[in-house]
Parts: structure tokens; C-alpha cells; sequence
């Protein structure tokens, strides 16, 4: 029997669910961070290992456009690539990020060159490029749409960091401040997309379970990254240590 299709408001709804209930505002470590628990080595491992996911986006965006044929949606995409390379007026979410590892008193170039990013964080960001550049282009356009959550989790970091590090401020903060108008822009266009070509009950079990996927690289990198700085405190081999590639060490 051929099951049919949910209407598009009842399927954004179960989109909607995958976030409400699997989305990584919800893992202990945001909460440290946004509640003022973390230490500044605990902020700085942070910042460390989640620039290897912002350096990687672009290359998942642009191995996402490789194989589309439509120049309307590649033109709609290429906005992602330029939010976080930069254009000639904007200086891009990865510079942004830079300025945030150079608040907490990081080496912004030791930070670029992904230095003592941990295994765990390249098996989980690596695995979404992978996806993203094999699956389906619907699956590829669903796992984007964790972009819908987003902006919520932007404005809750925001006011925790103000509230609690002496770090915080409209410059080390700039990245989180830019999302909140470019998220909300992307994942309009991506939602629309995917109810559109998710036409068939199979089609949106795709791209359920290709958020739901997304969901998980999210909190995998936040698992690992606890484990390793928080409890039990065990930093994998290779991972950075307290103390390397800070600011301070380079000026001396």
C-alpha cells in the first residue's frame, strides 16, 4: 500500500519536533557555557574545535553546488558561502570567528590552522561534508535545516556570554549577532525547498532522518567536546592543551 504524503504543514510540524526534541541547545555543555560554569580553557576548547564546523561549511556548501544543475538554487546558495568567506563588504562569519578565538585570548592563526582539534570533531564535521556531498540533493537541502532552531540558541548565547565572561562584547560576539539576521534568511529558502520536493511519504522520510542526522553531528561534537574538557576531563591524544596556541605565546 502507498502511503501518502503529509500535507506541508503537518511534515514542517514533524521538522519542527525533530528539533524541539533533538536539537544541541539542549546538551548539558550549552547550558554550562550559556549559565557562566564554563573556565576560559573550557570557552577556549570550545571556540577551537567548533571553528573546525565553520571552516568546513563553505567546502560542504560549495561540494553542495558542484552537482546542482538549477542556476536558480545555486544562486540562492552561494549567499551561504559568501555569510561565511567574505565578500568585498563582508568580512564573513569565518573572520568573525577569528575575532572571538583572539577575545579569549587565542592565537587566531594557531586556531586556523585547526591545530589540536579533536577526533571526534573531524569525524562528526567531515561526516556531514561526506553526506552532504553524496546524498540526494534533497537530503543535502534537509540537513541544512537545522538553521530553523538557530536563531533561538544565537540570542541565548549572546545574553549569557554578556551576562557572565569579561570577554564578551559587540566585537568577539559579532558572528552570533550576524547569524541572527542571516539564519532566519537561509532557512526560509531551504524549508521552502524541501516541503516543495518532498513530495512522497518516502521523500519525507528522507529528509527526516537527513535532519535527524544533522541533529546528532551537532551533538556528537558536543559530547565529545564535554567528555574531553569537562567530565571525566579525559583530552584525546593530539587534542589541544591548555595553555598551547594562546595569543601571548606568539607575541613573546
Amino acid at each position: 500500500m502507498i502511503r501518502a504524503p503529509q500535507p506541508p504543514a503537518a511534515f514542517e510540524a514533524r521538522l519542527r519536533q525533530i528539533g524541539a526534541d533533538r536539537y544541541h541547545d539542549k546538551h548539558p555543555f550549552h547550558a554550562l557555557l550559556h549559565g557562566g560554569g564554563c573556565t576560559p580553557d573550557q570557552v577556549r576548547a570550545w571556540v577551537i574545535n567548533r571553528y573546525y564546523y565553520q571552516h568546513s561549511i563553505p567546502m560542504k556548501d560549495a561540494a553542495f553546488m558542484s552537482r546542482v544543475e538549477d542556476p536558480a538554487l545555486r544562486r540562492a546558495w552561494r549567499k551561504r558561502i559568501e555569510d561565511h568567506d567574505g565578500t568585498d563588504e563582508n568580512e564573513g562569519g569565518i573572520r568573525r570567528w577569528l575575532r572571538l578565538a583572539e577575545a579569549v585570548g587565542l592565537d587566531p592563526d594557531y586556531v586556523a590552522s585547526c591545530q589540536g582539534v579533536m577526533p571526534a570533531t573531524r569525524f562528526a564535521v567531515d561526516a556531514y561534508v561526506r553526506f552532504v556531498r553524496d546524498k540526494t540533493l534533497m537530503e543535502a537541502v534537509a540537513a541544512s535545516l537545522t538553521e530553523l532552531f538557530a536563531p533561538a540558541i544565537h540570542a541565548t548565547r549572546i545574553e549569557g556570554l554578556l551576562k557572565h565572561y569579561p570577554f564578551a562584547n559587540d566585537a568577539s560576539l559579532s558572528y552570533f549577532r550576524k547569524r541572527l539576521k542571516e539564519a532566519p534568511e537561509d532557512v526560509a529558502f531551504g524549508l521552502k525547498w524541501v516541503l516543495d520536493h518532498a513530495d512522497t511519504a518516502e521523500r519525507q522520510d528522507m529528509a527526516a532522518a537527513a535532519l535527524t542526522f544533522k541533529t546528532d553531528v551537532l551533538w556528537a561534537q558536543l559530547d565529545a567536546l564535554h567528555s574531553a574538557y569537562v567530565e571525566p576531563g579525559r583530552i584525546p591524544p593530539g587534542a589541544w592543551l591548555p595553555g598551547e596556541g594562546m595569543a601571548l605565546a606568539r607575541a613573546s
